[in-house]
């Protein structure tokens, strides 16, 4: 894997300060904790559909902003951390991000092949908006605990 689609290093420290915060507030929307949660706003959407209404196309609508911006923080900050490159950044690191990353696809389409054939309706719809997330915290543990491994080796 060439690392020049990586971020730099000093994305990584930006994307942790990023992805913890969204993730303890993701973990919160999804509690009970989560109805009390309402930030109402007015956003552009390309294409939005309620039930019992008609379709909108290229109109602001009004929304709780909080489950998109929530994602998106997610997001960003699981994509800083995932892709920014090591402060050594050689062959052997770029074997283990590879290697994490077909690992963490793998794993994924697993679970969600087992999803498929054993969740149904509306759960499944939420089986596929928690898989937006799933290959970049696969990805990361992996990544992580491969690297945690290599360093408690070259300790020893």
């Amino acid at each position: 894997m060439t690392n020049k689609f990586l971020f730099p290093h000093s994305f990584k420290k930006w994307g942790w300060i990023i992805l913890v915060p969204s993730a303890i507030a993701g973990a919160l929307f999804l509690s009970p904790v989560g109805e009390l949660m309402n930030v109402k706003g007015s956003v552009f959407a390309f294409l939005s559909s309620q039930l019992f209404e008609d379709d909108k196309v290229f109109t602001f609508i009004e929304t709780n902003v909080l489950p998109t911006l929530i994602g998106a923080l997610f997001i960003l900050g699981a994509l800083f951390v995932a892709f920014s490159k090591e402060k050594i950044e050689d062959e052997f690191i770029a074997n283990i991000r590879q290697t994490s990353l077909v690992w963490a696809v793998m794993v994924n389409y697993i679970i969600l092949f087992f999803c498929t054939i054993f969740i149904y309706g509306m759960d499944f719809l939420l089986v596929m908006v928690y898989n937006m997330f799933t290959i970049l915290i696969l990805f990361i543990i992996r990544y992580y605990y491969m690297i945690w491994n290599l360093s408690k080796k070259e300790a020893a």
